[in-house]
């Protein structure tokens, strides 16, 4: 028993010794295992996300693949584009260069044209300066008439005269500052002195700023119109009285009242819209520049047209005379034709009475002697049988001719 207990006790203790060996082993190696199957699991995960980043690589390679095809095919569509692209940078280049020269001749021009700005304010302030004058706007409308009146046409001294002193006897002797001649040997007025005095100080009033004043402005201008249609007026009468048309031979009872500027007369029948017919009723006529020049055109017609009458009537003359002429030719041709006519007839009755007395006895001479008749033979001359031809037209025939 103490045996087999002591046998027992070693198999025990062996087997617990055993069991504790093995136990540690055991332990050991779960822990082995365990490290392993944890180095595995993270060895798969790493394997996994190598995988998983080959993939997203080789997707990624495909679709670089697949975008540089496309990126090529897109580069081959967009090399014309990309020519195209060249030439508009050229040409905006060009026009680059071309705008800052442009811009440089700009800025050039503007300066000239702040130069003439400046020397025309001047000539504006100086001719309005000027035109405050009396004798200097006469000066000024005169030249403005001579200007319209040639640019119709119209020549000095020939169509249109300057400065004619008309009336005579105990009628006043009056001086128009142009007549126009008409055809027929007619002749018209036109005068060009206006008063301009309350227009130009209407020019000359500036801008207002506030509505007070500029209320006040407006007021001031309509009033120096109303003066300067008033002055227009009073001209108008004047012109009237004068009867210009009494002193010039066949001028129609009507004077030409001359006014340099459009704006002149625009202003004056804003103003007075009565004024044209008024003056039209006291045989004046109020003209513009643009009027005058109508009315000018309208006479070089009527001049044309006369100078075609004359010719005309000149034409008829001379015809006349031709027809009268080729008459007397006619008659001079038939007289011809008579005598011609008698000298064949006479012709004929030479040579009849040369065959029927002369030549008989030639014959018998020659039946007499031979040897002279040989010597002395001569040939019967043959008869004219044209007649000359009778006149058919009659312009030719003076008892015929109309």
């Amino acid at each position: 028993m103490a045996l087999l207990a002591f046998v027992i006790g070693a198999a025990a203790g062996a087997g617990a010794l055993w069991w504790w060996a093995v136990r540690g082993r055991t332990v050991a190696d779960i822990t082995a295992y365990d490290d392993v199957a944890s180095r595995l699991g993270a060895t798969q995960t790493e394997l996994a996300a190598v995988r998983a980043e080959r993939d997203s690589l080789q997707d990624r390679l495909v679709d670089e693949r697949q975008r540089s095809t496309e990126d090529r095919t897109v580069l081959q569509m967009m090399a014309p584009l990309a020519d195209q692209l060249r030439q508009v940078q050229h040409q905006v280049t060009t026009l680059e260069r071309d705008r800052v020269e442009q811009f440089g001749q700009l800025s050039q021009q503007l300066s000239v044209a702040a130069e003439q700005d400046a020397a025309l304010l001047r000539t504006t302030s100086s001719l309005a300066g000027a035109l405050n004058n009396n004798a200097v706007r006469g000066t000024w409308g005169e030249t403005q008439l001579r200007r319209v009146v040639e640019s119709a046409g119209m020549i000095n001294r020939v169509d249109f005269s300057e400065q004619v002193t008309s009336g005579s006897g105990a009628a006043p002797r009056l001086r128009p500052d142009m007549v126009v001649h008409l055809p027929a040997g007619k002749s018209i007025a036109v005068d060009s002195k206006v008063p301009l005095a309350a227009y130009l100080e209407a020019q000359s009033l500036g801008d207002a700023d506030s509505p007070a004043d500029r209320e006040q402005l407006q007021a001031r201008q309509r009033e120096l119109m109303r003066a300067h249609s008033k002055a227009l007026r009073s001209h108008v009468d004047a012109l009237a009285k004068k009867e210009y048309w009494e002193g010039l031979p066949g001028s129609p009872e009507l004077v030409v009242c001359f006014l340099p500027a459009e704006s002149f007369l625009a202003a004056a029948l804003e103003a007075d819209p009565g004024l044209l017919d008024d003056a039209f009723a006291k045989n004046v006529a109020l003209a513009s520049p643009s009027t005058l020049l109508s009315i000018l055109k309208g006479l070089a017609y009527a001049w044309r047209q006369e100078l075609l009458t004359e010719n005309a009537r000149a034409l008829f003359d001379e015809s006349r005379e031709l027809y009268k002429r080729l008459g007397t030719l006619g008659g001079h041709i038939n007289d011809l034709g008579k005598s011609l006519k008698t000298s064949v007839e006479r012709y004929n009755s030479f040579i009849g009475t040369l065959e029927s007395r002369v030549l008989p006895s030639t014959r018998r001479i020659q039946d007499l002697d031979p040897g002279l008749a040989q010597s002395a033979a001569a040939e019967s001359p043959s008869t004219v049988e044209a007649t000359p031809r009778v006149l058919s037209a009659a312009e030719l025939i003076p008892a015929e001719r109309p």
